[in-house]
């Protein structure tokens, strides 16, 4: 077989990304209840995605076809034809978005993001199931059953897209200006530019925002429309204006979308169109947490390969002991962030049926979504740049996989809403929502149940008096609410990481969650013992079992 040329330059190509990663398989187990058969999908995207996701980035990125050879305007975007086969095979052949709409949990579904890994691929899978999640929930019968060619359920394969940013609003929904007026036929004619639009020369069906004809200002006067490419008489529906340049995401094509009178169906009651759309970004903000924590997980793979395999000073890098700090404080970021992203997918996944005006579950998976999102954007920055350092100056080449992930993850505090939004809708969600309270109630729960009571007490009394400052000086939380959302996930990865420990037998979360307190709540990184710390960084010895030396000679 030819060889491919990555295992080359990339430490972590050719390994499968679900069998090496023992710490999110018990974590899985832990939320589960089961340890669900990811070996195929992990050995797929070790190689063949991993392959054509470097491949993209470098040389073969989406292009905008304008025009065509009879003088027609297709604003198709042509992808590389690898690109085309491995999104095909996640959705039709490994069924990435179709689990939860098959009796299986979101857990499913996300852990296809997660090992994907490249947030342009996994882009596009996160707002094909964001329109089918939206026509399965609120469709009516004219347009719901579309979910299942997104969802990859029935033929055809359809790809969806969500399109709600405007240049004049940005996350301010509210300020945007894009019109609907209602026509015979049940349609809706919709008049305006969408000015980040993934997904665009791409998409089947698109959902976009936009404001009724006398509806009231502000984001409550905004409905929630289904916009497909083609009018019904096969005439091209909107505009695709331009593609954007992009530091990372290279495999999705985001672009500028001018809607001209074109054909829109309503989803659900047009009063509710600002509700559905947070829905939906909850779908993506948990996939962008999900998502973050897969590039931190690359990274930190490619990072441990070339530390097993570069020598300096006389020894493997990896025997150093400042470098064994630097893999121990990056593997400790993730499984904290593992922990906290798949909590808030437990709780979305028991509350994600829930309509207007809601369930105290539904308000209390928002919360958790909020501190996700922050907090697995902070890691993967910083685990992706540690990557970088580890393998020197050829870390900052663009040859090489590594600086690729660290380009990726400064897209994550940024896309679905920046940091500052997240603290602003933590903020939101606890005074009117009250969903402070549900999260306080299973804090308190999960700590009096653990053995080590010293640790799960602290982690506790840090999550009540960060709640408890926000409360007692509202005049000032917004200032704080950044600091207090990490806060609050910090608490949240300590007990998490312990009832993990409890629940799954395993002791390395265990010593995790008090390296973790200590690094991230006291400023201090104990030095463990020679046997936690290899437990810690090897993922539970399953790295050990990889000849990275055999990985790293070149092939006669």
């Amino acid at each position: 077989m030819p060889l491919a040329g990555l295992e080359y330059v990339s430490p972590a190509y050719g390994i499968n990304h679900y069998t090496v990663d023992k710490p999110y398989r018990l974590l899985l187990r832990y939320y589960t209840g089961e340890e669900p058969d990811f070996k195929d999908l992990g050995g797929y995207v070790g190689s063949r995605v991993y392959e054509v996701a470097y491949r993209v980035d470098r040389l073969s990125e989406p292009v905008l076809v304008n025009w065509s050879y009879l003088g027609e305007n297709p604003d198709i975007v042509w992808l590389d034809p690898m690109e085309r086969v491995v999104l095909e095979d996640l959705v039709s052949r490994f069924g990435v978005n179709r689990h939860p709409f098959e009796g299986r949990s979101w857990h499913h579904h996300y852990a296809g993001i997660y090992l994907v890994g490249d947030p342009g691929l996994s882009c596009i899978l996160t707002i094909t199931i964001q329109t089918a999640y939206a026509l399965y929930k609120y469709g009516d019968e004219r347009i719901r059953d579309y979910y299942m060619g997104l969802a990859g359920i029935k033929e055809p394969l359809l790809w969806g897209a969500t399109w709600f940013t405007e240049v004049q609003g940005g996350s301010d929904l509210g300020a945007n200006t894009t019109t609907a007026v209602e026509a015979p036929g049940g349609l809706w004619r919709l008049s305006g530019y969408k000015y980040f639009a993934s997904g665009a020369g791409i998409a089947d069906l698109a959902l976009a925002t936009a404001r009724p004809e006398g509806a009231r200002p502000g984001a409550k006067g905004l409905a929630l429309f289904l916009v497909p490419r083609l009018r019904s008489d096969g005439s091209l529906n909107y505009r695709v204006r331009r593609l954007k340049w992009k530091s990372g995401t290279v495999a999705v094509p985001t672009g500028e979308v001018e809607f001209l009178g074109s054909e829109a169906y309503l989803v659900g009651d047009k009063e509710h169109g600002i509700y559905y759309t947070m829905e939906d970004l909850m779908v993506s903000r948990i996939a962008n947490s999900i998502g973050a924590m897969g590039i931190a997980r690359k990274a930190y793979l490619e990072a441990f390969g070339y530390a097993s395999t570069r020598r300096a000073f006389g020894r493997l890098i990896r025997d150093h002991p400042l470098l064994a700090r630097d893999l121990l404080e990056s593997e400790l970021l993730i499984e904290a962030g593992l922990a906290v992203t798949m909590k808030a997918i437990s709780l979305f996944d028991t509350g994600w049926r829930s309509r207007p005006p809601y369930s105290s579950v539904y308000h209390y998976s928002r919360l958790m979504t909020h501190i996700a999102k922050n907090f697995t954007a902070d890691i993967a920055a910083a685990v992706s740049r540690t990557a970088m350092e580890v393998f020197g100056g050829i870390g900052f080449l663009h040859e090489f996989p590594v600086e690729r992930w660290h380009r990726e993850a400064l897209i994550t505090p940024i896309w679905e809403g920046t940091s500052n939004i997240q603290a602003l809708d933590m903020l939101e969600a606890m005074w009117k929502k009250k969903a402070h309270e549900p999260f306080l109630d299973d804090v308190e729960e999960i700590a009096r149940s653990q053995q080590n009571h010293s640790l799960a007490e602290k982690a506790e009394n840090l999550a009540r008096s960060t709640i408890k400052s926000l409360q007692d000086d509202p005049a000032h939380a917004e200032w704080r609410a950044k600091e207090s959302l990490r806060r609050l996930a910090d608490a949240a990865a300590v007990l998490l990481l312990l009832d993990a420990s409890r629940s799954t037998g395993d002791s390395a979360f265990e010593y995790a969650a008090e390296l973790y307190y200590a690094l991230a709540v006291e400023n201090r990184l104990p030095q463990p013992g020679d046997e936690v710390l290899k437990e810690i960084i090897t993922l539970r010895g399953t790295l050990e079992s990889i000849d990275w030396n055999a990985k790293a000679r070149v092939r006669k």
